[in-house]
This record gives C-alpha cells, structure tokens and sequence, in this order.
C-alpha cells in the first residue's frame, strides 16, 4: 500500500488563499500594499516574478483531525494539490520576496532607493 503526503495532511494548503496581485511599478501601488499589511494575518509575496496577497484564513470545511468534510465535493483548487505540489513538503516556499508587515516593505523600498541612487 502506497503512502501519499494526504495521510499525513495537516492541512496547511487549507489555512490560506493566495491571490495575485498587480505588480506595483509607482508610490501608490506600494502604498496601497501598506494598506494590506496593515491588516491581521495578510501578507505579500513575490514567486516567479508575480506578485499575490496571502490571507490567513482556515477553511470552513477543515475539521479537527485536518480532514475535509467537503473532500468529494473540493472545489477545483483543492482538487488540483497533488503530492508534488503539497505544502506538506514545508520549509523554505523560495519566494523572491515576502512582506509580513509595514516595517518589512518600508525597509525593502528604501534598500531598493539606495540601490538606484548608486
């Protein structure tokens, strides 16, 4: 009998949505980027060059054993975590940037300043 990652599931997949977002190119993108961080479990990540809101948010349907009650009816997101792609996996995700807070953002731009002005 083969073992999959989902009888080990904690179900991380399911305490989270990522979104995508537009790339911020001027001071009021960024700004309004402040605007998310400024809120409880929000965060800003950068994967392959593409920018995502994350929201910290479990699942409804996520019971206490971290199993779905929903799992024959998933939506097609769920359907489409396989093994390969799990969160499961943990460790470092290898965003090319992450944001968690105003501070954290602020400090990335003002680095980013200090880089054109060489």
């Amino acid at each position: 009998m083969s073992v999959t990652l989902c009888d080990k599931c904690a179900g991380l997949c399911c305490r989270y949505l990522a979104l995508p977002i537009e790339k911020p190119t001027a001071k009021g993108d960024f700004d309004d980027i402040r605007w998310y961080l400024a809120h409880e479990g929000i965060s800003v990540f950068v994967e392959d060059s593409d920018w995502y809101i994350n929201v910290a948010s479990r699942c409804k349907y996520l019971n206490r054993d971290n199993l779905c009650d929903i799992y024959e009816q998933r939506p097609r997101i769920c359907r489409g975590y396989k093994d390969e792609n799990c969160d499961f996996h943990g460790g470092d995700y290898g965003y090319e940037l992450y944001f968690s807070s105003i501070e954290e953002l602020d400090e990335y731009l003002e680095n980013k300043g200090k880089k054109k002005k060489k």
